[in-house]
């Protein structure tokens, strides 16, 4: 899975962007998006922000999910407070391994293929046909989050992953800010909370 976190402020700029990989099921950190993909990136972010501003009057929770997606491509948000959105993509492909070209459309990892579904947040997760319900829960249940988060982005162990990425992030966020030669408009500039971030990205994603 590579990775791509930006802070977006209430006035639609990003004030912080970094890239990186999984470090889940012998993941090195090392993000590997295409040039394409690294063009088109923030243009997907910026094309989200409108299902932000729609789904935070329709919850309280500051973790919004999967909001949208384009091909292979998923798009996670989490709404401080403040009203600046923090932004995750996440593009599956098995670690260590470059995600394969459209043309190779014998893999399932396909960067940008076609859509699979017409509106955010009706994502269907794969279903895991298995003869023995209990013994599938169990052997779900035992992964530590390294095989589905590097493989699955649908799946609810990459969604706390992210969740508990997003809420680390934000409190180094908060800690940013809150200095006084900063604010939640100015971009976030500091060697120390890029390295957090990289940190809080090694740990949960």
């Amino acid at each position: 899975m590579s990775y791509y976190f930006c802070i977006v402020n209430t006035r639609d700029q990003p004030t912080f962007e970094i890239e990186f990989g999984t470090s889940k099921q012998g993941g090195d950190g090392v993000p590997r998006f295409s040039q394409e993909a690294r063009h088109l990136n923030p243009f997907l972010m910026h094309a989200s922000l409108d299902y932000v501003d729609d789904l935070q009057w329709q919850t309280n929770q500051m973790y919004l999910k999967r909001i949208d997606h384009f091909a292979s491509s998923h798009i996670s948000a989490f709404l401080t407070p403040t009203s600046t959105r923090f932004l995750l993509l996440h593009l599956p492909h098995p670690p260590n391994t470059d995600p394969t070209p459209p043309s190779q459309s014998s893999t399932s990892f396909s960067p940008y293929g076609p859509y699979t579904n017409s509106f955010p947040g009706t994502l269907t997760t794969p279903s895991l046909s298995t003869p023995n319900t209990s013994s599938s829960r169990s052997s779900i249940a035992s992964v530590s989050g390294g095989n589905s988060i590097a493989n699955n982005p649908t799946s609810a162990q990459t969604e706390e992953a992210i969740r508990l990425f997003f809420v680390e992030v934000f409190e180094c966020w908060m800690k940013s800010i809150m200095s006084p030669f900063g604010g939640p408009t100015v971009g976030v500039g500091s060697p120390v909370f890029r390295s957090r971030v990289l940190a809080a990205g090694k740990k949960y994603l």
